[in-house]
């Protein structure tokens, strides 16, 4: 046995955390290790031994390597000799014996409601894997290291039935594989000190038992008087709502002032009523289907979102329930999205007094990649929400696999967590006790240390996936438990008797007074605050039932255009920009003069600069948004002779009038998914923000569709929830391939109904400084998706005269610019959107055509069919109608929107489509084909009109 030690201990091996922990523990407090260990570190350290409490200022990393030199060569036990080798080595060996529990305890843990597996064989968790025996049991060994009690010194038996108890009963903590030293000794503390168990009031004890009343009562009542129909029943997990209880009141008292949830299906009605307060009439009135039906298309009761205001320690907490699809995880970023934008408008930047709460099942947080996106956000400096508190319902069987095998390819559900050093804490979700004081470590975690925690609470699923599921064709074994199992309410309700805090029918008697609060459709959560309103909170309603035709003024005047010009090309006088950006800032700093037309970076500048001094807020981000993936941008500036983030960079939109509004650029990570669910999440708490999501390329939002289907098109129809989030995605066909090529606008037309969404394609930097103002200036909110160029960025072409931004507007419909052309004269008209435009107008002016006029859809969602039928009542004479793209015909617009044109074309006139032929790909890969295609399919909009060609 001493030669598996010797190999694989956590002594002996190559990493010796025992004697790191010793080593990180003198650091702190010389005094607190023993005083062999204390004389070894101090002469390592080259400093006298000293009996206070200063720190090391040393290197730690350099030590800590050293120590695995030293652990394989034995160094630590060869330095003494005789006897007291013999009780060094059995000290060493009672250390290690407490660092194996602290990192493997949790495998040992009763965490199963149902009892179904053995436990498994680890010999490190065994005395005698470490040469201890019964006669070593009553020997007294230091503790400096432990919180089991004050005393310095206990017994090996003391110390053993210390470590089962903390480590190896209803709760299983992970927390040595957290780096941070302070944080891992803050874990060991708070649950050696209680040796894992709380210690509850009478008084607090019936309130648990009344929250898995309520709990269990709800389900088993709906059971009963909606026989069949589909709640994904919280029945297993009861002890979910004592754990949201327990979290909401500790939050208040540690200062939060609102909370925001996200979680999917299972137990999302109990959360409705017994955590928000949501009336059990108006629930039940969704079931009855009498409810009212206020929405284009409404959603099932069990994706509804909530919000309510309760009463806590600290005064009134604001909950807010995000709506959520039955896409399970992907309401993670939009909740945190939700919280920054309210952290922003508090002026809170820790999280101190907004708390994001995730509650996930165990299949999908193991199972879906945006869990691991959005974790990744959680510390970086754009997305930093101070800490998540995560609830995993683990009901041991994810949707229909019973086998861990079959579930996910780690030991526990939530190891996708580490990657973040978030603690974790597996717990019985049949000890409620042991719950709540889970969730009580978890918000004191968070709020000292403004980091993601875990509480994973294993239960079971008592009915199936839904009611109408029967699980035993499946799990026969594991559903045989669960009949025979009693419910935790009955347990706990059974021990407070046992305890003598409640009276023999005193756990019935809650539950016929729930049930009676059911039949008369009462609230089940004392108090829900009615009248309530902070000052924080937004008011949604001058957005609401408004137009996109309404009006808004975009222009500026030619004064402030110029004042703006100027402060966004200065920079400090001391700041070392690169020579090329030196050169756009001298090019944008003639632009503003008016001596050369403005190009589509600063037509995009001037649009940010004149919001942010007009109090409107400005909120970008995406993977390369600071400097712009085509280097059109340059929001942020690098000084040369400084590589510091945070004094070599500067921003000059954030210095453009005396107390603007916040002007945000972010270099995201590389998500699309988790990213643009956040930034969704951010502009639906916040109105008065332009935020915008910018792809690297048009068709990476390949990878955000789930956000796409469910939240940005379908959100307010399903809902009622009004967003202006902008998207804006770089599209057009230059070679690029596949892959660079579409940013997949027949995705977002097949999406169009409902004036759901607004989708533009400008083609000038007027037109996108008149589209970015207007999404802001007029008071409508919708989300905004904006093909944005590639090659147009810098083309002559694209540039727009001073004297479009200083008056104009976004034009929906561009007409027909060439003057030479004659409109009785036309024969033929021309319609596109994007780049092709100029393609065309090149063309026809090289096979000097007078009888073609070209105009462009900028707005082909909601379609502008006033602009447009005035436009085409020019060309009377006109007989063919042409829509041309760069697209296949099966992809980009010509699908929806040939019935749009359709619908204002003249009496007898004909519509044909000029584009590439239908394709599996969105584009080819070779450059000469793309070049014959470009070049047929502007011939194709001036040839004859053939294949499908629509008559009116």
């Amino acid at each position: 046995m001493m030669e598996q030690y010797r190999a694989n201990s956590y002594l002996f091996g190559g990493n010796a955390p025992y004697v790191e922990e010793l080593y990180e523990a003198y650091l702190d407090n010389p005094g607190s290790v023993p005083d062999n260990w204390r004389a070894y570190f101090d002469n390592l350290q080259h400093v006298p031994a000293v009996d206070g409490t200063e720190a090391r200022d040393v290197a730690h990393l350099p030590v800590i390597q050293s120590f695995a030199q030293r652990a394989k060569a034995n160094a630590f036990v060869n330095r003494v000799s005789g006897d007291e080798l013999v009780i060094a080595r059995k000290q060493l060996m009672v250390q290690s014996l407490i660092a194996a529990y602290r990192s493997l305890g949790a495998r040992w843990a009763d965490l199963d409601p149902l009892k179904r597996l053995e436990r498994p064989k680890i010999p490190e968790l065994e005395p005698a894997f470490y040469d201890l025996n019964e006669s070593d049991m009553d020997t007294t060994f230091s503790a400096t290291n432990t919180y089991f009690s004050k005393a310095e010194h206990m017994t090996l038996r003391e110390i053993l039935k210390s470590l089962r108890e903390t480590y190896c009963g209803t709760i299983g903590a992970e927390i040595m594989h957290i780096t941070q030293p302070v944080e891992k000794r803050w874990w060991q503390e708070r649950l050696e000190s209680v040796r894992g168990k709380a210690t509850f009031t009478a008084d607090q004890k019936k309130h648990i038992l009344d929250r898995l009343t309520a709990a269990e009562g709800l389900e088993r009542y709906l059971h009963t008087k909606y026989v069949g129909q589909k709640r994904f029943s919280l029945e297993g997990g009861e002890s979910f709502i004592a754990s949201m209880d327990e979290l909401i009141q500790r939050a208040g008292s540690q200062g939060v002032q609102e909370i925001v949830i996200g979680m999917a299906h299972r137990g999302r009605l109990n959360v409705l009523v017994n955590t928000l307060g949501k009336m059990p009439k108006d629930l039940f009135a969704e079931f009855d289907h009498t409810a009212p039906e206020q929405l284009p298309a409404g959603d099932v009761k069990y994706h509804q979102g909530f919000s309510s205001d309760v009463t806590t320690p600290g005064g009134p907490v604001h909950l807010s329930l995000a709506f959520n699809p039955s896409h399970l995880e992907i309401v993670n970023p939009v909740v945190e999205g939700s919280v920054k934008a309210r952290m922003e408008r508090r002026g809170d930047a820790t999280g101190a007094q907004v708390l994001p709460v995730l509650v996930h099942g165990d299949a999908a947080i193991a199972g879906q990649g945006v869990v691991q996106e959005t974790l990744a956000l959680s510390q970086t400096r754009g997305y930093y929400t101070g800490g998540t508190v995560h609830i995993v319902i683990n009901n041991q069987i994810g949707f229909t696999t019973s086998d861990p095998r079959d579930a996910r390819s780690s030991l526990y559900c939530t190891d996708v967590v580490k990657m973040i050093d978030a603690p974790v804490l597996h717990v019985n979700g049949d000890d409620a006790e042991a719950v709540v004081l889970c969730t009580q470590l978890a918000m004191d975690y968070r709020h000292q240390f403004k980091k993601d925690v875990v509480v994973d609470i294993v239960c079971f699923r008592k009915l199936g996936h839904n009611e109408q599921d029967t699980p035993s064709l499946t799990q026969p074994l594991m559903y045989k438990k669960i009949a025979a199992h009693p419910g935790t309410r009955k347990l706990y309700g059974d021990k407070l008797v046992a305890q003598g805090v409640l009276p023999a029918e005193g756990p019935d008697q809650m539950v016929k007074a729930f049930r009676a609060a059911m039949d008369e459709g009462r609230h089940t959560v004392d108090p829900v605050l009615t009248n309530f309103k902070s000052k924080f909170a937004v008011d949604w309603a001058p957005f609401l039932g408004k137009k996109w035709t309404d009006a808004a003024d975009t222009a500026l005047p030619l004064a402030e255009i110029k004042r703006l010009s100027e402060r966004v090309t200065t920079v400090p006088d001391n700041f070392k920009v690169h020579p090329l950006v030196e050169k756009v800032l001298a090019d944008r700093a003639a632009m503003g003069r008016g001596e050369i037309n403005v190009d589509w970076g600063m037509g995009e500048t001037l649009a940010y600069a004149s919001l942010v001094a007009s109090g409107y807020a400005v909120r970008l981000s995406g993977e390369d948004c600071g400097r712009g993936t085509f280097t059109h941008r340059h929001a942020v500036l690098h000084d040369q002779n400084r590589e510091r983030w945070d004094t070599g960079t500067y921003v000059p939109l954030e210095h453009v009038a005396e107390g603007q509004a916040r002007f945000t650029v972010i270099d995201s990570l590389l998500s699309e998914e988790a990213v643009l669910g956040f930034e969704y999440g951010y502009a639906s708490a916040e109105p008065n923000t332009l935020t915008i999501w910018e792809a690297q390329f048009g068709d990476f939002v390949n990878g955000a569709q789930v956000v796409i289907d469910q939240f940005i098109a379908s959100g307010e129809v399903k809902w009622g929830r009004a967003n202006g989030l902008t998207l804006m995605l770089p599209h057009g066909y230059e070679g690029q391939g596949p892959e660079h090529s579409s940013a997949r606008l027949e995705r977002f037309m097949q999406l169009a109904a409902d004036n759901n969404m607004q989708i533009c394609q400008p083609t000038s930097a007027a037109q996108i400084f008149h589209l970015l103002r207007r999404q802001m200036v007029r008071q409508f909110r919708k989300p905004l998706i904006i093909l944005t160029p590639k090659s147009l960025l810098r083309a002559k072409d694209a540039t727009s005269p001073l004297s479009e931004f200083t008056k104009g507007e976004f034009r929906t419909v561009n007409p027909e610019v060439d003057t030479s052309i004659v409109p009785s004269k036309v024969k033929r008209v021309i319609l596109c959107s994007g780049k092709v435009y100029y393609d065309l107008a090149r063309k026809r002016a090289e096979k000097g055509v007078d009888d073609v006029a070209i105009m462009r859809i900028a707005q082909l969602y909601p379609f502008p069919h006033k602009s447009f039928a005035a436009e085409m009542k020019k060309y009377p004479n006109a007989t063919d109608v042409v829509w041309c793209q760069d697209e296949p015909q099966n992809q980009g617009a010509w699908f929806f929107i040939q019935h749009q044109i359709h619908e204002n074309m003249l009496e007898g006139q004909r519509l044909g489509y000029a584009g590439r032929a239908a394709s599996a790909s969105p584009a080819v890969g070779y450059a000469h084909l793309h070049q014959e295609q470009q070049k047929a399919l502007i011939e194709q909009a001036f040839g004859k009109l053939k294949g499908y060609v629509l008559t009116k």
